[in-house]
């Protein structure tokens, strides 16, 4: 049996809905078993359980449909490549999850190098940003918070550490510093903007981190 991933088995993964079908122990045991033989009905029914709630996840934490199309080709590419390791008596989805998380930190650090696809990841991703900004003010990572502030215009580092370091509030920043609340404001997104977008493709253990808990 080639090791080319069946690729018509995979090319369905956004265009249709498949309804994910719950199976036992015992019946995944013995479909991965086959698929450990390169069966490709096998590989088309591990496909189709867990293609939702995969693909779920993946737009949950990337918010592109294309980025999680891709990373959910890459993810089954990957089961499909390494089938004879699959272990038939070890719960498929934590392996299933184990390659997911890897391949979405694949696709962040490919984002230090490809502007478009950082740009894609960040762009209006709520939920990802709010489990950076629980870990960004922890004491572990205090001294890389301090390198990205070092790192801010002038004026948007002093309000920064005023509003957030020193929990001033908007009024008592702009009264500090002579500006409207609106600029403090405008200065406190910005900087948030810019340590979430660095903090998720630069700092390894934080990205790891922030996948795992959005991928469960």
């Amino acid at each position: 049996m080639s090791d080319i991933l069946p690729l018509h088995l995979c090319q369905i993964a956004f265009k249709r809905t498949v309804r994910s079908k719950p199976i036992n122990t015992e019946e995944e045991s013995k479909i991965l078993t086959r698929l450990r033989c390169g069966d490709e009905k096998a590989f088309a029914e591990v496909y189709h359980t867990y293609q939702n709630r995969i693909g779920h996840r993946l737009l949950r934490l990337l918010k592109s449909e294309i980025l999680a199309e891709e990373v959910m080709q890459d993810i089954f590419l990957k089961v499909w490549e390494n089938r004879t390791s699959i272990d038939p008596e070890q719960p498929f989805k934590s392996y299933l999850y184990r390659i997911a998380e890897n391949r979405v930190i694949d696709l962040f650090r490919r984002a230090k190098k490809e502007q478009s696809i950082l740009e894609e990841i960040i762009a209006g991703n709520t939920e990802l940003y709010t489990h950076i900004e629980e870990a960004l003010f922890k004491k572990e990572y205090a001294s890389l918070l301090d390198r990205l502030i070092v790192q801010m215009p002038a004026q948007r580092k002093k309000i920064f550490i005023a509003c957030k370091l020193e929990g001033k509030s908007y009024q008592e920043a702009a009264d500090e510093f002579g500006i409207a609340t609106t600029t403090v404001n405008d200065h406190l997104q910005k900087a948030m903007h810019y340590l979430k977008s660095k903090l998720v493709v630069n700092h390894d253990a934080l990205m790891l981190l922030t996948v795992s808990l959005l991928l469960q």
